[in-house]
């Protein structure tokens, strides 16, 4: 307990109206210790309290802790004819997308949408995770690499698809969170944003939301501090809402997003064959799925919930291992195998759709952790919302599966860990790149085993492998090496 302030002025109550409305939403512990606080620390609580929309975080309190206590509806595997599967695509289908959507980039009408609140704190950096190198002979960081392939995509679309009419750059909405903003917006500054326009990247923030203990009430970080927590990539839908980016969105003509997590090093950005698939089937959703590698590889898979029922997202710790491992006789596939690797397309309409039906339903995930507060590490929840989310929302959504190896390298745990580290993302953009530059004609020499190193091509050069063999025929290059123009 603190030493009570010494005060000569007599105790200050609360503010009353204030009080009642605490009150009102059975929040009034937060008062808890007022009489023990300096002036100056009343303010700050009186503020902190102000700025928390009390209604809303009551009802989004209310309805999370309802919804955990209800059956959700039985699952059922993805049916077929929602994914398109890698050995279905013909030549054809494949030149078909890219140039409708190397049209609709032309045209201006796909936005790009990155989620990157998360610090890279279990990579060791307080940093952004955007900002992590994961050590690539070129050095860049995971910002770096993802702008550069937007730059390469908008170059290509002028020249495949606008005659002469010039480059149209490709808006870039970056997502943030109170720990990453300012962070974030400097590095780009200090960057001079890769080479893009600063005008083309918009940065916002996620919103954040009080943690609560097990029966709802707010856990006091200090006396003076509601404990608070980001509400999760999902809150991206709210978060486009408030900031009125949806409208900026709409302003500019962009019709699609192309929507994606900072921590994959071979993210396709901005995918003119993804965007051209998505517009052919006419759907509001769609999402980019890698085939389950085995039955319990801890990614979570889509599903359809109910008869007829909508897809979703169901997390491995939320599937039946029997279910897990079960496989589909016909295609010889895990009945449950389409994993969800945060690579999403929506329609703005839809985002619109979706931003008012989840802030309506208000259910978030209740992630049970230890909070710091002022008794030390209390249990309780953070709520939050996930990208994945939206998707029993929308009427049509389809699946478009894509090869790991080319396009999923993500960067979650610090090197020495067993998985999805820097060292294990490097190495996949540099085999892929070496498979690349040896299709082109390109040879290599080595000093270290090639399974262990491997060149790297610019995004500049290269969006997915095409147009090397102007750079590549009959050159040797020696691994590991960057080749840029």
């Amino acid at each position: 307990m603190r030493e009570p302030a010494m005060e000569t002025t007599p105790v200050s109550p609360p503010p009353q109206a204030l009080l009642e409305r605490l009150k009102d939403y059975g929040q009034e512990d937060a008062f808890a210790l007022w009489d023990e606080l300096s002036s100056e620390e009343k303010d700050l609580l009186v503020k902190d309290i102000e700025n928390i929309d009390l209604p809303r975080i009551d009802r989004i309190i209310r309805c999370s802790f309802h919804s955990q206590g209800l059956p959700a509806a039985a699952i059922e595997p993805v049916p077929e004819s929602c994914v398109s599967t890698v050995e279905e695509r013909t030549m054809e289908e494949r030149e078909k997308w890219w140039k409708m959507g190397m049209k609709a980039i032309a045209e201006g009408k796909l936005g790009v949408l990155l989620l990157s609140g998360g610090q890279g704190t279990r990579l060791g950096s307080s940093d952004p995770k955007g900002c992590f190198n994961i050590g690539l002979p070129s050095g860049k960081s995971l910002f770096h690499l993802q702008a550069e392939r937007i730059l390469c995509i908008q170059r290509l679309a002028a020249i495949t698809a606008n005659e002469g009419a010039g480059i149209v750059p490709i808006q870039w909405y970056i997502m943030t969170s109170p720990f990453t903003d300012e962070a974030t917006r400097k590095y780009f500054e200090s960057h001079k944003y890769f080479g893009l326009e600063a005008d083309q990247v918009t940065f916002f923030q996620q919103g954040t939301i009080p943690c609560v203990s097990k029966d709802g009430r707010f856990i006091m970080e200090t006396p003076y501090r509601v404990a608070k927590s980001p509400d999760g990539n999902g809150g991206v839908y709210t978060a486009l809402k408030s900031s009125r980016l949806l409208e900026d969105m709409n302003s500019r003509g962009i019709k699609f997003v192309d929507c994606y997590g900072v921590d994959n090093a071979l993210v396709r950005v901005a995918d003119p064959t993804f965007l051209g698939y998505f517009i052919d089937k006419g759907v509001s959703a769609a999402a980019k799925v890698v085939r389950k590698a085995y039955p319990q590889e801890k990614v979570g898979v889509f599903v359809r919930r109910g008869k007829g029922g909508p897809l979703a997202v169901v997390e491995y710790s939320e599937l039946d291992p029997s279910l897990s491992s079960a496989v589909n006789q016909e295609t010889g596939r895990l009945r449950f195998c389409w994993s969800n690797v945060c690579l999403h397309m929506f329609t703005v309409d839809f985002l619109n759709q979706v931003a008012n039906g989840l802030e309506k339903d208000s259910i978030y995930h209740l992630a049970e952790k230890k909070i710091p507060s002022i008794h030390g590490h209390t249990v309780g929840y953070k709520l939050e919302q996930f990208i994945f989310d939206a998707f029993p929302y929308t009427p049509s959504t389809t699946l478009f599966e894509v090869v790991r190896e080319e396009e999923f390298a993500p960067v979650k745990n610090a090197n020495g860990a067993n998985f999805d580290t820097p060292d294990s993302a490097r190495l996949l953009v540099l085999r892929l790149h070496t498979r690349w530059v040896v299709a082109a004609g390109g040879f290599l020499t080595h000093s270290v085993p090639l399974y262990a190193t491997g060149v790297e091509v610019s995004p500049l050069c290269s969006y997915a492998g095409e147009n090397l063999e102007a750079i590549c025929r009959g050159r040797t290059f020696h691994a590991p090496c960057e080749i840029s123009f």
